[in-house]
């Protein structure tokens, strides 16, 4: 789905919002951030890091002003909107939140392509593909939303539910599983035999307790940050089916309207921002692995031939990529593509590292 009459006024707002940030600051672009986030989540590091770089390589000459919470905005799609008008001028999304508008993105949420952190990082750093998404993006949204740089946030999703250890794809048969409303989430829970059950993030505390959901597919510093073992969440596999992509997005037209030297100090600040994003969550996943344990959670890891069960499983999650999404197959041909170079990269560098 394309924005369309949404993105009409745009132009407008940006006239209208820039003369009175020069009227109030005549040496200053101040630029309005948001995550729907918590000051602890790596969204947030991000945007400090982020904050930090920007205000000092520009001497003041740009502020960025943040808003952590639901101050600006509640959901994906009302955020995204505030990015095409106008009135937010950067947002973080996951690929679930954007893909309403911006199908294609539920590429990094394919699950079992990425085999580790180096691999997920190095793709996500790949110019090509993440400058084709931002092409993409730019297009359907009528050149006001642009895609800035693609982070992580919370690490890699696993399943985690409130019954039984998951040892393999049958074990996840008939359990209820939380996903976002986007299609591809529920067509892997599908592929493996469970039934999804889209809940908004605020209710799924108590639909864990109440049995609404009995399963959830995220990361550890979620589950822990949320509380949900207190919920009954005991039983953790660590599949690591999908790198936790967040696509930071900014409005265009207040990028274009910055000076060549302030632009290049943007997206420099984007790429620390990206690096922050990468580092947080292995930190932080260190002691809410620790902290599960130690509540009596159940962590399994699945050996080299459990895992190859679940990535079999999978396997028509992506025929239905390539045949849903408009611009899927190229998409995932491109990402496989991408894959394969970082790991011809990361493996040389290590053998190098070896000698």
């Amino acid at each position: 789905m394309k924005l369309t009459s949404i993105l009409t006024g745009a132009a407008l707002a940006a006239s209208l919002v820039l003369p009175q940030i020069a009227a109030a600051d005549a040496h200053a672009i101040n630029l309005r951030a948001t995550a729907n986030s918590n000051e602890n989540d790596e969204d947030y590091d991000g945007l400090v890091v982020f904050k930090n770089y920007v205000e000092a390589a520009s001497n003041g000459a740009v502020t960025v002003e943040l808003f952590i919470g639901t101050q600006l905005c509640s959901n994906g799609a009302e955020c995204l909107q505030g990015v095409a008008d106008g009135s937010i001028d950067i947002f973080v999304t996951t690929s679930g939140g954007a893909s309403g508008i911006f199908p294609y993105v539920q590429i990094f949420d394919l699950p079992y392509l990425m085999s580790d952190d180096r691999i997920a990082e190095e793709v996500l750093t790949n110019t090509a593909l993440v400058g084709q998404m931002r092409e993409k993006a730019l297009e359907d949204s009528g050149g006001a939303i642009r895609i800035m740089t693609i982070g992580n946030t919370g690490g890699w999703r696993n399943f985690a539910n409130t019954q039984r250890r998951v040892e393999t794809p049958e074990d996840l048969a008939g359990l209820k599983i939380r996903t976002v409303v986007a299609d591809l989430p529920q067509e892997l829970v599908r592929a493996l035999g469970a039934s999804p059950t889209p809940i908004p993030w605020p209710e799924l505390f108590t639909s864990f307790q109440t049995g609404v959901v009995e399963g959830s597919k995220n990361g550890i510093t979620d589950i822990m940050g949320m509380k949900f073992p207190d919920a009954g969440l005991q039983y953790l596999t660590l599949d690591g089916h999908a790198y936790m992509a967040a696509i930071w997005v900014m409005n265009n037209e207040k990028f274009q309207a910055m000076s060549p030297e302030l632009q290049r100090v943007v997206v420099d600040g984007f790429a620390a921002l990206q690096q922050a994003t990468f580092a947080s969550p292995k930190r932080k996943s260190i002691q809410a692995y620790e902290d599960f344990v130690a509540g009596g959670g159940d962590l399994y890891v699945p050996s080299p031939e459990q895992k190859a069960m679940f990535q079999e499983a999978a396997t028509p999650v992506y025929d239905w990529f390539g045949e849903n999404v408009d611009g899927g197959a190229e998409m995932l041909e491109n990402f496989r593509a991408a894959i394969a170079e970082a790991e011809a990269n990361v493996n040389a560098r290590r053998e190098m590292d070896m000698q």
